[in-house]
């Protein structure tokens, strides 16, 4: 199944050459290496596997199972957001607000339920709604106004950056929120959004199973769906998208919608892995995000990538984040292995975007 689609208007393929006829230049296919290395998760799935062997062989203490459910779960907390990030940026836009609003979603929720004494439930259909309406107001405005998506959510970061700070002093007196673990409805929560289980006596956390579930929801949104089209459109060129009849506005808007989502659900791991939440943190995790997203395949400008090339991207994270602490190197060297990989990365996309086009 392939994973990368170019947004085109349909046309009608042309008649094949009949027998003695040879097809000319436009109409042979490419060779079966140059499709392959075309796909935009190729590159990030051979540097995954090279970071994977360069740790197995540096820190032995990768090689034991109870590790590796610890690099995959630190994948994962990275993975779910970047999903979403990537979907948006196939639709040509890109959100510098996703760190921040996860953080906001988890405030929302907490305090919602701890300081109304309700039911944690209630805290979270609280927080989903705020976190959609985050993803609205970011869409609208971009639509409303015409602005890049770099000045607009930019503004909406500082927002919720300064929001996130004064609303939580302001309700608890402190710059955390209370501990809710003692809540009705908390066990229940627990078990959705930041629960374990046991794969040959190994604990593996539940949001590695969210984020490959939601990576292969993805994947089929964006290959088999009507909706898949119309983000590869958006992306790939807004304006010959809409002459041909795409949503552009519904598309644009519910993309940011989707990273609204995303930011509620990595809000309520949190929230419920931890009990409590600092309001200061989540800057600097949109970068996370992005770079994700990018040394998995998704081009900046646009109308290009896949679901899986970001789950491989989000991997090889959080290889390096916990690969690092088991050589028992100085963790500050992780910020060096990003910039190495971020670079790398958006070279070899471009190298594979101009293979994708050339005939």
């Amino acid at each position: 199944m392939s994973t990368a689609r170019q947004a085109q208007p349909a046309a009608t393929a042309p008649p094949a050459p009949g027998p003695g006829k040879e097809a000319d230049g436009r109409t042979s296919r490419r060779s079966l290496a140059r499709r392959l290395v075309a796909r935009p998760e190729v590159g990030v799935l051979l540097g995954a596997l090279a970071v994977f062997v360069f740790f197995l062989v540096a820190a032995p203490a990768v090689r034991d199972g109870s590790s590796m459910a610890n690099v995959l779960y630190q994948s994962s907390t990275i993975g779910i957001m970047a999903l979403p990030v990537a979907l948006l940026m196939i639709g040509g836009e890109f959100d510098l607000s996703s760190g921040v609003a996860v953080i906001s979603s988890a405030l929302t929720a907490s305090m919602v339920s701890y300081q109304l004494t309700m039911n944690v439930w209630v805290g979270v259909v609280v927080a989903l709604a705020v976190s959609l309406a985050v993803g609205l107001f970011n869409g609208w405005m971009l639509i409303r106004t015409g602005l890049p998506s770099f000045l607009v959510t930019l503004g909406t970061f500082l927002i919720l950056q300064g929001v996130n700070l004064a609303v939580t002093k302001w309700v608890t007196g402190n710059v955390a929120t209370d501990d809710i673990s003692d809540m009705d409805g908390f066990d229940q929560a627990r078990a959705v959004f930041a629960s374990g289980f046991d794969v040959g006596g190994v604990q593996v956390k539940i949001t590695v199973v969210w984020w490959l579930l939601f990576a292969a929801l993805a994947t089929w949104v964006l290959l088999r769906t009507k909706y898949g089209n119309w983000v590869f459109a958006v992306g790939g060129d807004k304006d010959s998208a809409r002459a041909v009849g795409v949503p552009v506005t519904f598309t644009k808007i519910s993309l940011f919608m989707l990273v609204g989502l995303g930011a509620w659900f990595a809000g309520m791991h949190q929230l419920f892995s931890f009990h409590t939440v600092q309001s200061g943190e989540g800057v600097g995790q949109e970068l996370i995000y992005i770079a994700a997203a990018v040394i998995g395949g998704c081009l900046l400008t646009g109308g290009y990538g896949s679901a899986v090339g970001p789950v491989f991207g989000a991997f090889m994270f959080g290889m390096v984040q916990q690969g690092i602490v088991y050589a028992g190197w100085n963790p500050d060297w992780f910020k060096a292995f990003l910039g190495v990989m971020l670079l790398g990365a958006v070279l070899i996309n471009l190298w594979v975007s101009r293979t994708a086009t050339r005939r």
